[in-house]
């Protein structure tokens, strides 16, 4: 009797934002194919939203967030709006990450209580999930956003407090996976490439930008040196490939150290 191997897909859900819209809609799914790894992954956009509004969207049972989906089969469908209570009723999930609102990442008094809320609930409605914090990064030097006045206008003053931040979190919490988007845009900057990774000063450009959040999300989803893929979009230069790639791998490194 001939046996039929069955690839199960890594499935993903990420509580998040228009940060995470960039880092896992565009670019981690060719990136997983070219690879041979199957994902599944679900966002849960809401634009702008904080750990509080997550966690106020939670106890009222809102449903508040656009449900886009990615898969090797199809790269993004986006389904009815949804509660982050049912998307956490909808099967079991690999890894299930959340992050703050990008305005918010640098400031500590922002996280709590929300977090830790947000975290016991996921962990009740799917206690084999691996929980993951997605890293934001800093605005481009030139941003104009609202909000970068509370960092004085200045990338590396809000680089540092998004560092402490992180460390901060993740201090009582040993299974916390952090995933360094922030640390890999970082790094970028500090190539040929620039301080040109953003399309408007805190969202990132779709050709290379997005490419570089999504490398980071993919070795840590598949364990494999993404330095490695030979997936490039069609815009991109070997270069800013190149480019791209280490400043990942180098973020996912340190991370784990």
């Amino acid at each position: 009797m001939k046996l039929i191997s069955i690839i199960l897909a890594i499935r993903v859900l990420c509580i998040g934002n228009s940060f995470s819209w960039d880092a896992v809609e565009q670019e981690l799914v060719p990136l997983c194919h070219q690879a041979g790894v199957e994902v599944e992954v679900h966002n849960l956009y809401y634009g702008g939203c904080s750990l509080q509004q997550h966690a106020e969207f939670l106890l009222k049972d809102t449903a508040a967030y656009s449900h886009r989906v990615c898969t090797n089969a199809c790269p993004r469908i986006i389904k009815d709006t949804i509660s982050l209570r049912e998307a956490l009723q909808n099967g079991e999930y690999d890894y299930i990450s959340l992050q703050q609102a990008s305005h918010d990442s640098g400031i500590r008094a922002s996280y709590e209580p929300w977090l830790s809320l947000l975290i016991d609930s996921v962990r009740a409605y799917q206690p084999r999930a691996r929980l993951c914090w997605m890293q934001t990064w800093a605005y481009s030097q030139d941003a104009k956003h609202p909000a970068y006045p509370r960092y004085h206008n200045n990338q590396t003053e809000m680089w540092d407090s998004i560092q402490a931040c992180t460390k901060s979190l993740i201090a009582n919490r040993s299974s916390f996976i952090v995933i360094p988007c922030g640390a890999a845009i970082q790094n970028a900057r500090q190539t040929k490439l620039g301080d040109t990774l953003c399309r408007d000063g805190y969202h990132l450009n779709y050709v290379y930008g997005r490419y570089t959040a999504a490398c980071v999300w993919y070795e840590i989803l598949t364990g494999k040196d993404v330095r490695k893929n030979k997936y490039r979009n069609a815009q991109m230069t070997c270069q800013q490939r190149r480019l791209t790639q280490k400043s990942a791998h180098k973020a996912v490194k340190m991370a784990e150290k």
